[in-house]
């Protein structure tokens, strides 16, 4: 089947917008617009949080009020009821619903569905077999281990582990974005003897377009009162599993002059509780500094930073960390499985031990510029070597014009 065209459905992320699972569609179909055997549907949120405004996005051509055209890709926009967590739900059955019909109504001859995460494993079984009756077949990517985040409580937590199993055990293909991702996935369901295979999440180690003294930058250090390689930051959701409370605590005890500049998402209940906690607003350093959805002025954030605190404890290969490593000359990383992967000789690694991360702190507060630039040549050549988007582009082509 290596020589004939493919259409790939691909369901699961938002859209366009910036986000892991949205910047890997809008790379991929960048990567592969001129690809004339390989046909993309992409669904794409209609409504809600996170929908895309494909307007701003380049060179669209609108085929009806539902469905246009971004990087040669077929996308449709996809209406579920604003039900709170609920409506991710909905949306991937609406989406799934919408792929079953447009196969069918157009005749395509063996479709490959790519679900990205695991939300709807309680009606995978009825879907698969949709797409396998069309002569199609169903892939998966489970993003990292739900399951296991703490922001979730125990009857979440279940609900997550038990459609990740739903989502395995009718797949024809599981593509792990992190080896330790596939060898989980391999222990834990191996009475169903999963196919997978391993291909990562991609960045760049492209400078940021836009100058040091760009305007935007530098009205974005005033605003916090910031100074260039006077700022550790770290980027990520606010929420429990990513160790803002380690992260935090250990920057507090440190005797670092620099301050730590979080990039993160609103979660006002989450903050008082740390702050309780911690007291941290009692320390100037601290300062959460809200989002940057600019992806040219977070990179020059991040290029411009002293250093990049990583926290996540879940999941595969984490966006974040790659783009801190492309971007980010010292990157110390909290140290797990997952990202010693993706980080490997280029970061420096803690633990949660009381004093672990602070006095790594001020253990690179004294570090020679020369030293600090051989970690950063290493993380970026981390990432040219394993992560390019042109590598992740080829992995995923050879892999769909190649399948059987």
């Amino acid at each position: 089947m290596s020589k004939e065209t493919c259409d790939i459905f691909i369901i699961g992320a938002k859209g366009f917008v910036y986000g892991g699972y949205e910047t890997f569609l809008d790379k991929l179909t960048e990567y592969h617009q001129e690809n004339k055997r390989i046909h993309y549907h992409i669904a794409c949120k209609a409504n809600g949080k996170g929908v895309t405004d494909e307007s701003k996005l380049s060179g669209v051509k609108y085929l009806s009020d539902t469905e246009y055209i971004y990087h040669n890709a077929h996308c449709f926009k996809i209406m579920s009821p604003e039900l709170g967590t609920a409506q991710a739900i909905l949306y991937d059955i609406k989406a799934l619903q919408y792929c079953c019909n447009y196969i069918k109504d157009n005749n395509i001859e063996h479709p490959i569905v790519y679900v990205l995460s695991s939300r709807v494993g309680f009606c995978m079984g009825y879907f698969a077999r949709k797409i396998h009756n069309a002569g199609g077949k169903y892939w998966n990517n489970p993003d990292g281990r739900e399951s296991l985040r703490r922001k979730y409580n125990s009857l979440v937590r279940k609900y997550w582990a038990l459609s990740e199993r739903g989502m395995v055990k009718h797949s024809n293909l599981v593509i792990c974005d992190n080896r330790h991702i596939e060898q989980y996935i391999q222990d834990e369901y191996r009475k169903y003897e999963p196919m997978t295979t391993y291909i990562a999440y991609g960045s760049d180690i492209e400078p940021s377009e836009i100058a040091d003294d760009a305007p935007q930058y530098k009205e974005w250090l005033a605003n916090w009162k910031l100074k260039d390689h006077e700022y550790y930051i770290s980027v990520g959701r606010f929420v429990p599993e990513n160790n803002f409370e380690v992260m935090i605590r250990e920057f507090m005890k440190s005797n670092t002059k620099k301050d730590f500049a979080i990039i993160t998402t609103e979660n006002n209940k989450f903050l008082e509780k740390l702050d309780e906690k911690l007291h941290f607003k009692k320390d100037s350093r601290i300062k959460f500094v809200g989002t940057v959805y600019d992806r040219q002025l977070l990179k020059k954030i991040r290029e411009n930073a002293y250093g990049y605190i990583h926290g996540h404890e879940v999941g595969g290969t984490n966006p974040s960390l790659l783009e801190a490593l492309g971007s980010t000359d010292l990157n110390l990383v909290f140290d797990v499985g997952f990202n010693r992967e993706c980080g490997a000789d280029g970061a420096l690694y803690w633990g949660t031990n009381d004093g672990d991360l602070a006095h790594l702190i001020d253990d690179v507060d004294k570090m020679k510029q020369n030293e600090i630039n051989a970690l950063g040549c290493r993380a970026r050549r981390q990432i040219q070597e394993y992560y390019s988007w042109q590598f992740i582009a080829n992995e995923y082509e050879n892999l769909f014009l190649n399948r059987n």
